[in-house]
């Protein structure tokens, strides 16, 4: 075992006996329990036996920060980055790279065989596992430990989650020999309190020690929030004060609004937080950093950071933010106004961590944060060596009861559930290696299908109170002895007697009209009439007091057959769901030309290389020919305009794209109809976005407009212009290495890339 200087906690050590051991491992602890140190004791093994080490993580500035932090640690020759837009010293024993850029690794596309690449890598570490979680990223990590070689180490590392155990079995499935690790021990202990605005200069424990809501809260009154007395409030700048008397500071506060986490710095400026000397400090750090990153020297942020408060959300520029996080790790900003991006992971500990409300706005409306990201969020306080205790503050709101907030803080962690969904890009890479009973076997190696059971519980549940149902109906006898069929006969014959019943009187008023009593068809129909009322009289129905209840007892066994048909369908399609889901990408595929007689096509090649949020459309685009004729600035102009998301509907640009940015985009329009009727016949719904709000602003910087003229352009925030910039030079740097494509091209885009990647968009 390799030394650190702490002492290792059991879960920790018990970690390192099964990577000494040859073991995969799942560790799941609270954040902030230390688990960076078990990858930590990977890395210095690796070193040590000459092997290699690959450390994924889920975001591009994680990974950035750790390559940074072991580059420290063990030598800058020894670590490299892959991030999609960077790569340095990537034949470095310990590479440091994003999880999507392991999975491509793993597919043999852009980045060669994945058996050289893998040839010498003994350990694979995928950090915040728990992100398997996610809606559109977390099919990503089951990818990952799917196609990863049986003769790696997997070193799993997750924040709590309920279903760990069932994570470890299922690797267990398709990558054997692993151990599951668990502990829900925090070195740092966690404290609750609550700031009930009636108490201002104060915050009360939110739980008694017996666990139960402390009485002295009491719940937010309601107001109008447009109120004199609510406009008033600042309920911010309170509790920061109480906190900075208490010697709580520094603090993540933690908002979902990124308009929320500006307003908020502002209303804390002119509280003095930071000493004399830490204020020296200060100015000295980002007169340094400034010298690098010139442009920011006119940020409207930058008084607020002279006195120790500031903001971080995706809104900012990526310089900024880096700075910030500086000064927060060195202890000189005080309070952080963050949003929850902020708890997935960057190395920002405070000693407190104050939550504005436990329910965010989404896409569909309020919903209350689940007990997973409260637990990310409140576990950033604590520092372990330097804080005994972490303290998590959650703001009163007349929007929530302290009952609701005490039972969010006891309640346990949400489950891992897979978000599993095979594309047009898996179906084409797994066709290029396997055949297609070999593909399902894989795609069955799914997590999702693994943990079906657990998925399928309530329509199973369901389909056994109806067989039980059925069961209890069926059992009821007949006082006569009659069988359900005989019963059902009987009624069928009753109903035929009641027709002939009815059509020999109507005959009998017709004849008596006519003077015809005797005629022949009333004759046929008084015989058969009598007929079928001695054929009734053979059974014991009519006199039977149990009738009414044998026939609704029927009427409900013919309802509950027919749902638990519909139940054991719904099973058995969603046994098939991925599968069913990956031939229904298959056969568009095929009806595109992507593929032949069951392997891709060239086309389908160039396809199964493409990173986006719908290959199939971007490589119609692509394979057209419509990117040809473009210019870099219009290449990039397209580009942009496919990856920025419909945001909002009916948003134009501004400023007006060129004529030929513009001529392509119509042609693209056609080719998104044409794939738009396909996916709603196979009901796949895979997002083609053409929103060319940003297009011409990615073509004025490149063509030279400053950063400060595009930025007024638009109500955006620098940081999201950075973000889509970012997009594009991600989808232009794939045109620059996926084949079939023409030179002229593959040199256009990289141009493109050239021109956007300069101060403030290149900065990670």
């Amino acid at each position: 075992m390799y030394k650190f200087d702490f002492i290792p906690d059991e879960f920790q050590k018990e970690a390192f006996d099964c990577i000494d051991n040859n073991k995969s491992v799942v560790v799941c602890a609270p954040t902030g329990a230390g688990k960076t140190c078990i990858a930590e004791h990977a890395i210095q093994k690796a070193l040590e036996e000459n092997t290699r080490l690959f450390y994924t993580t889920p975001l591009k500035a994680l990974s950035n920060q750790k390559f940074y932090d072991f580059g420290q640690k063990y030598g800058e020759g020894n670590v490299g980055l892959l991030t999609g837009d960077t790569s340095i010293n990537r034949e470095a024993p310990i590479v440091v790279m994003t999880t999507e850029v392991f999975r491509n690794m793993l597919y043999n596309t852009n980045f060669g065989s994945a058996k050289d690449i893998m040839k010498d890598v003994k350990y694979v570490v995928l950090d915040e596992v728990h992100y398997m979680n996610d809606e559109e990223r977390g099919t990503v990590w089951e990818e990952s430990i799917i196609y990863c070689p049986n003769n790696v180490q997997i070193i799993a590392l997750s924040a709590t989650v309920a279903n760990s155990q069932q994570l470890c079995d299922w690797i267990n499935t398709v990558h054997s020999g692993t151990e599951h690790i668990y502990t829900d021990f925090r070195p740092v202990p966690l404290r609750h309190y609550y700031f009930d605005s009636s108490k201002p200069f104060d915050i009360l424990p939110l739980l008694t020690p017996e666990g139960r809501l402390n009485r002295k809260i009491k719940p937010e009154k309601k107001m109008n929030l447009y109120s004199r007395q609510a406009k008033k409030r600042n309920n911010v700048k309170d509790v920061i004060n109480v906190l900075h008397k208490k010697d709580m500071l520094p603090a993540i506060f933690f908002t979902f609004s990124r308009k929320k986490c500006d307003e908020n710095m502002e209303k804390c400026s002119d509280l003095r937080l930071i000493t004399d000397e830490e204020a020296k400090q200060i100015r000295k750090e980002i007169s340094e950093f400034l010298k690098d990153h010139t442009y920011l020297e006119n940020n409207k942020n930058l008084e607020y950071l002279y006195n120790g408060v500031a903001s971080h959300h995706a809104g900012l520029l990526p310089a900024w933010k880096l700075l910030v996080e500086r000064l927060f790790q060195k202890g000189l900003i005080k309070v952080v106004f963050a949003t929850e991006t902020l708890a997935a992971g960057i190395n920002m500990p405070a000693r407190t961590t104050v939550i504005s409300a436990i329910s965010k706005r989404t896409d569909s409306g309020h919903r209350m944060l689940t007990a997973n990201e409260f637990l990310q969020m409140s576990g950033r306080a604590g520092r372990r060596g330097m804080d005994k205790i972490g303290y998590v503050v959650v703001m009163g709101t007349q929007f929530q009861s302290p009952e609701e907030v005490a039972d969010l803080v006891r309640s346990s962690s949400n489950p891992l559930e897979s978000r599993f969904s095979p594309g047009y890009s898996m179906v084409l890479n797994l066709l290029q290696n396997l055949e297609l009973n070999q593909a399902k076997e894989l795609i069955l190696k799914s997590f999702g299908y693994f943990s079906s059971n657990d998925r399928l519980k309530p329509i199973i549940s369901q389909q056994l109170q109806y067989e039980q149902s059925l069961a209890k109906l069926k059992s009821e006898k007949c006082p006569f002895g009659l069988t359900n069929e005989e019963f059902l006969e009987f009624n069928k014959l009753k109903d035929k007697f009641i027709v002939y019943r009815k059509l020999t009187r109507t005959l009998q008023k017709q004849a008596k009209q006519k003077g015809d009593k005797n005629a022949p068809e009333v004759t046929e129909y008084l015989e058969k009439t009598k007929e079928l009322r001695l054929a009734l009289e053979k059974y014991k129905c009519e006199i039977c007091r149990g009738y009414k209840k044998h026939m609704k007892n029927l009427e409900i066994i013919n309802r509950l057959e027919k749902r638990y048909k519909e139940a054991t369908k719904n099973i058995e399609k969603q046994k098939d769901i991925y599968w069913n889901k990956f031939l229904a990408h298959k056969e568009i595929l095929e009806k595109k030309g992507y593929i032949q007689n069951g392997v891709p096509t060239d086309s389908g090649i160039t396809c199964s290389m493409i990173r986006a949020e719908n290959e199939l459309f971007l490589a119609e685009i692509i394979l057209k020919g419509i990117l040809d004729e473009l210019e870099p600035y219009e290449l990039a102009s397209v580009i942009c305009a496919l990856v920025t998301e419909d945001l909002r509907s009916d948003v134009y640009p501004n400023q007006p794209i060129s004529r030929n940015t513009r001529k392509a985009l119509n042609k693209i329009k056609e080719i998104r109809k044409n794939i738009a009727i396909l996916q709603r016949d196979y009901d796949i719904n895979t997002e083609m976005y053409i929103n060319s709000y940003y297009s011409p602003l990615i073509e004025q910087w490149i063509l030279g407009t400053p950063w400060e003229d595009i930025a007024k352009q638009v109500d955006s925030s620098e940081g999201d212009l950075v973000r889509i910039f970012k997009r594009t030079v991600d989808v232009l740097r794939q045109l620059t290495i996926l084949p079939n494509l023409s030179e002229d091209l593959k040199q256009h885009a990289k141009d493109a890339i050239t021109a956007i990647l300069k101060e403030p968009v290149d900065v990670d």
